[in-house]
């Protein structure tokens, strides 16, 4: 049962953080409350995505639970290295983007996110298209004490981010055109194919 409870709350979270996401409902927004206002909506919708998160992570904690596995030493120390590979990367990644506009403190100061920003296609992006994704995943995949829940959030959020990136470069092309089209053909999605050989 605390599978189902947790996969449910997850994507009703991911439905939310989705909906919030679209165009559609950010011209209604910015229909309702003016263009002035709409500075504050990258920083609230950061912050509802987190606040919003809360409840998930308690129910991690409180519904029945039991080991899914352990993977043993010496292993789970490699494991634990990639992890803080991953997070560097994540974090790298992370600066490489306009950071200030994507927390929503920019915008604070400016005008709403001018023409969705600016396509970024250097450093970590130039190996994959979103490595925000890439190192997420494999800091979640990486971890050697996996409980039942734990893995049924791995296994959510997997989905909705393979599902969410699809949707994300759906509008990235709407607002990019062919300079994205052309990236996506150069620059692989989540799994970096150069390093293994592909051309």
């Amino acid at each position: 049962m605390s599978i189902f409870i947790i996969l449910f709350a997850l994507a009703l979270w991911g439905l939310a953080h989705s909906i919030t996401a679209s165009h559609f409902f950010k011209d209604m927004m910015r229909g309702t409350v003016g263009n002035g206002s709409m500075r504050l909506y990258r920083l609230g919708y950061n912050v509802f995505s987190v606040i919003s998160f809360a409840p998930i992570l308690y129910l991690m904690a409180v519904l029945p639970n039991q080991p899914a596995y352990e993977v043993p030493a010496p292993w789970r120390y490699g494991m634990m290295a990639g992890q803080a590979v991953s997070a560097l990367l994540l974090f790298a990644a992370f600066l490489q983007t306009d950071a200030l506009s994507f927390v929503g403190l920019r915008q604070l100061f400016g005008v709403e996110e001018q023409a969705s920003g600016q396509l970024v296609t250097r450093g970590l992006y130039r190996v994959v298209r979103h490595p925000l994704y890439t190192f997420s995943l494999l800091f979640l995949w990486l971890s050697p004490s996996v409980s039942q829940n734990s893995l049924t959030l791995y296994i959510g959020a997997t989905l909705y981010i393979v599902i969410g990136a699809y949707f994300e470069e759906r509008k990235l092309l709407r607002d990019f055109g062919e300079t994205y089209a052309e990236y996506k053909r150069k620059t692989p999605m989540l799994i970096p194919m150069r390093l293994f050989g592909e051309k």
